[in-house]
């Protein structure tokens, strides 16, 4: 990734329950080295996360020159998905990394450990809520989720419970899109299956998927973000 792209921004949303900051410990060097300016804005606020990215998305695209490039994580490229098909006149690309499903969310792996975990979160507490979910998982994971959960606080069970009943983009409405696309998955992610990256990759006309592991991400961040980037940059040659 050595050609710079000047003047060119990107917006890239968080997943549920996650945060801007790590966004950019994905995103900020991979976008960098092509001189890409990244803009990771914070999540909006509990059950307004859904609705709200949308209104982000618009507000940082009334600000800026040019199209954007926009992606996300989980959630968030299910969001930079739909305003890219809202707005291909705005939109250079689209960055998605770990897409959850399509279309309703119903038994998702994803959709159920938010609607789970906001369950847990209204009748525990977020620190209760951690100890079961940062049980038996990877320190890394725990670490992020510790952090995220807690910096969300009393808003956190809406912003789960919002994410999880969210209809992604169809899988029918994807060819609409003709922006490139750069998927990332990990082949050993169950919460984010790579069946879906798969199902994605198929049904957008311009679209490149690169593979990693969880535990490759887990040794360094921007691996994830490196394999979107790198995808986005091949679906442009296309």
């Amino acid at each position: 990734m050595t050609s710079v792209m000047p003047q060119l921004a990107a917006v890239v949303l968080p997943g549920t329950g996650s945060d801007e900051v790590f966004v950019r410990s994905v995103f900020a060097r991979p976008l960098a080295a092509l001189g890409i300016e990244l803009i990771a804005p914070p999540p909006p606020r509990g059950a307004d996360v859904v609705a709200g990215s949308g209104r982000l998305l618009d507000e940082i695209a009334g600000t800026v020159e040019g199209p954007l490039l926009v992606g996300g994580i989980s959630l968030g490229a299910h969001l930079a998905t739909e305003w890219a098909l809202r707005r291909q006149d705005r939109c250079a690309g689209v960055l998605v990394a770990l897409p959850a499903w399509n279309g309703a969310a119903d038994a998702a792996p994803a959709a159920v450990a938010a609607s789970v975990s906001a369950d847990l979160v209204a009748r525990e507490g977020v620190a209760a809520a951690l100890e079961v979910a940062t049980a038996g998982v990877a320190p890394w994971l725990a670490a992020e989720l510790t952090r995220a959960w807690r910096r969300h606080g009393k808003e956190l069970a809406a912003s789960l419970r919002a994410a999880s009943v969210h209809r992604a983009p169809e899988l029918a409405r994807l060819p609409e899109l003709k922006v490139p696309v750069g998927i990332a998955a990990c082949t050993d992610d169950p919460v984010h299956p790579v069946a879906v990256a798969h199902a994605w990759a198929q049904a957008l006309p311009k679209a490149v998927l690169r593979e990693t592991t969880l535990a490759a991400v887990g040794a360094d961040r921007q691996v994830l973000g490196r394999a979107a980037v790198r995808a986005w940059l091949r679906a442009r040659r296309a």
